[in-house]
């Protein structure tokens, strides 16, 4: 980085839309506010009620507090933008917003594939569920999330980061994204080389756990087709839904981001699907998986009566 002609980057985000501004500013601001207290809810849940002491829960706690977190990686910095008209963001903040919010969304996507062996240890293998899955296990598998999501996303930025700069330094996007970022640099003879590092990085990351994450799925849903009562498929198919979901949801627009040639999208897409991935996906997972969840529900009424005792839900 040092390099660099280039002192600074300039984030363009929603610059083109000048009339739209302060509202964009009040509905990123419900959102955010909405994403912290929602996701946070879930996690207070998680730790107070002893009834959400198992796996599952344990899982989405670790999920609850990444979505938080990733959040933050990006969304104040935006609303910040937004209220102030500041574009600006030097080099080192830039490479670190990419670095925090890739590295988290890294550690989702081996949590994601955690959660779904988790589910297919409880559905496929019922009797051994609770020696498989214990204590040990879980801190295990949510440590080695964190831990791979980070060190992925550290190779790929030391790479990166040997890039120089030397004009332009208008990014067209909300928040450091690698993609427009390398198309900036101006070092031809490294770019094959961070193109090979994408290529790996991204393999570790998104193909390895979106693997595991597929095939543990096939095999609970060939489980379930062949539980002979209605009601039994319907209980074991409703342990797993929120999550199946939150799966497609997250992958579903990752790969269109990442895997569908960009000759094919414009800017604008761009932007829109990372909105969809970035804001609206963090800010949903909280409600999806309390509408859906009768435990969730459960709880929650449970936490209320015993702040106030007259209530009833």
């Amino acid at each position: 980085i040092n390099q660099t002609a280039v002192i600074e980057f300039i984030l363009l985000g929603f610059g083109d839309l000048p009339d739209l501004q302060i509202l964009l500013f009040l509905m990123f601001l419900v959102t955010y506010i909405a994403t912290v207290v929602g996701n946070s809810l879930i996690v207070v849940l998680i730790v107070a009620d002893q009834h959400l002491h198992t796996p599952m829960y344990f899982f989405l706690g670790h999920l609850s507090c990444l979505e938080t977190c990733y959040t933050s990686t990006f969304l104040p910095r935006l609303l910040a933008s937004l209220f102030t008209g500041e574009k600006n963001i030097s080099v080192s903040g830039c490479f670190t917003q990419m670095y925090f919010s890739g590295s988290l969304a890294a550690t989702e996507c081996y949590l994601l594939a955690a959660m779904s062996y988790d589910r297919y240890l409880a559905i496929c293998k019922p009797l051994h569920y609770s020696i498989l899955m214990n204590t040990k296990f879980c801190l295990q598998l949510a440590a080695g999330s964190w831990f791979n999501g980070f060190l992925a996303i550290t190779i790929f930025v030391l790479f990166i980061s040997q890039l120089i700069f030397c004009g332009p330094n208008q990014i067209d996007h909300f928040y450091c994204d690698p993609i427009p970022l390398m198309e900036l640099s101006c070092s031809d003879t490294h770019l094959i080389l961070i193109e090979m590092a994408a290529l790996i990085s991204s393999s570790t990351i998104l193909v390895i756990p979106f693997v595991l994450t597929i095939m543990s799925y096939i095999y609970v849903i060939l489980t379930i087709l062949r539980i002979p009562s209605t009601i039994g498929r319907k209980k074991a198919f409703s342990t797993c839904s929120s999550h199946l979901i939150v799966v497609s949801t997250f992958y579903g627009t990752l790969i269109i981001m990442y895997v569908v040639p960009s000759g094919n999208q414009s800017l604008d897409f761009n932007k829109a699907f990372s909105l969809l991935y970035t804001v609206v996906t963090p800010m949903l997972n909280p409600i999806v998986y309390s509408l859906r969840n009768q435990e969730v529900k459960d709880a929650l009424s449970r936490s209320i009566a015993k702040m106030w005792p007259s209530t009833k839900m």
